[in-house]
């Protein structure tokens, strides 16, 4: 007896046509992940001028040895955040991690992120319509060789 899958069933791959259309999908903010200035950035998510603040807590390391996946993490303590955001600012698009945080929980978020080269890291939250942030240095060498 043959197993046939069902109708448009692939074995695990994804096409070109499933990347375009995953590329398309309802809510995917499209302009902020291809910018490549932190302005620009900020202006697709909606916002207008950002607030250094105290209360957005960024974790990086110094140096990171491996550019490929540098651990950054991001806790806000301001009430009422909606959004955390990851970007590196030398990066060919500058938005890295895009989280929506929803409400009554902590805005807490860790990933990796791939660095091009050593740069400025900013983490971004969006509280009512406003931005605060915090930015870090990273420097990360590559191959070992320093950068």
């Amino acid at each position: 007896m043959a197993v046939v899958p069902p109708s448009g069933w692939r074995s695990g791959a994804l096409l070109p046509a499933d990347a375009t259309a995953a590329a398309d999908v309802s809510g995917w903010n499209r302009a902020a992940f291809q910018s490549r200035l932190l302005a620009d950035v900020v202006k697709a998510l909606g916002g207008g001028a950002l607030i250094e603040s105290k209360e957005v807590f960024l974790q990086t390391p110094d140096i990171s040895d491996n550019s490929a996946a540098v651990r950054i993490g991001v806790q806000c303590m301001l009430p009422g955040t909606t959004l955390l955001a990851l970007l590196v600012e030398k990066n060919p698009n500058a938005l890295a991690a895009l989280f929506d945080i929803p409400s009554s929980t902590d805005a807490n978020v860790a990933t990796n992120v791939k660095m091009n080269q050593s740069s400025n890291v900013y983490a971004l939250a969006k509280v009512g319509d406003r931005f605060h942030f915090a930015v870090r240095e990273v420097k990360v060498t590559l191959g070992r060789c320093g950068a």
